[in-house]
């Protein structure tokens, strides 16, 4: 059985972030996709400091996007500093929305 691709957009330009098989680099959980750093095609992702607490999952800083040209989008993904121990696939992965923000489809 061959493993569906992911293809990751971002962005007014449409820069693709990722375009891998699902599994362990690429991992859907809940509304997002976890992107272990190996497969990430960017390096727009920069830490806000904005925390939050998930009850099951615990820690997380909000990433925002930074384009090519500069142009900034806010608290697009998120990242878990101090991930529950139980939930491997998502341990200091860039967790990215399944639906992008302003997409009502």
């Amino acid at each position: 059985m061959k493993n569906k691709n992911v293809r990751i957009k971002l962005g007014e330009t449409g820069t693709g972030t990722a375009d891998e098989p699902l599994g362990w680099g690429i991992t859907p959980f809940k509304r997002a996709y976890y992107v272990r750093k190996k497969y990430l095609r960017t390096d727009g992702f920069r830490a806000n400091y904005n925390s939050g607490l998930c009850f099951y999952k615990f820690l997380y800083v909000w990433m925002n996007y930074v384009q090519e040209g500069g142009t900034k989008i806010r608290a697009l993904g998120w990242k878990y500093w101090l991930p529950n121990p139980l939930l491997s696939f998502i341990w200091f992965r860039v967790a990215i929305p399944k639906k992008p923000p302003g997409d009502n489809l």
